[in-house]
């Protein structure tokens, strides 16, 4: 991952139903599953400092998913080295693909206008299919790296 500007998505597991404290948005449910998560790093060391940010676990949270990440697993990270901030439409993308639903809304979109940036799936999403459909929709696009941190796999 280099520290050049760009847009994000985290691909996380979520292994049990559980209850967690979300800042301002108070407690959530977590289902068991898959949570995708859409953000971008615009600022001073780009997707580099924002992924190493989200690889961690914070001790002071500051963004919804900082409060959201000790419950869940990383397992794949979808980005783009583009300019263009993307996110809006990748979390558009996310929202009206197949199995997806918004759970929490306002999750880190209390910035836009977007229902969330947060998205569910009972089951794993495929990075191959969302890259595919963001190709379709989003015409131009730069590419779409897959970095899979699943240690299953």
């Amino acid at each position: 991952m280099q520290a050049h500007p760009g847009t994000y998505a985290l691909v996380m597991r979520c292994a049990f139903d559980q209850r967690v404290s979300v800042g301002k948005l108070g407690r959530l449910d977590l289902r068991r599953g898959f949570y995708v998560y859409v953000g971008s790093a615009f600022g001073p060391g780009g997707l580099k400092a924002r992924i190493d940010h989200h690889m961690k676990i914070s001790k002071k949270p500051h963004w919804h998913m900082d409060y959201l990440r000790p419950a869940l697993t990383l397992e794949e990270i979808w980005f783009t080295y583009d300019s263009s901030h993307r996110e809006h439409q990748w979390a558009g993308v996310l929202a009206g693909s197949r199995g997806g639903t918004n759970p929490f809304s306002g999750f880190g979109a209390s910035d836009c206008r977007c229902k969330s940036h947060l998205t569910f799936f009972g089951s794993r999403p495929s990075g191959t299919r969302f890259r595919r459909r963001v190709h379709a929709v989003l015409n131009p696009h730069g590419k779409i790296f897959i970095k899979n941190l699943d240690k299953t796999q």
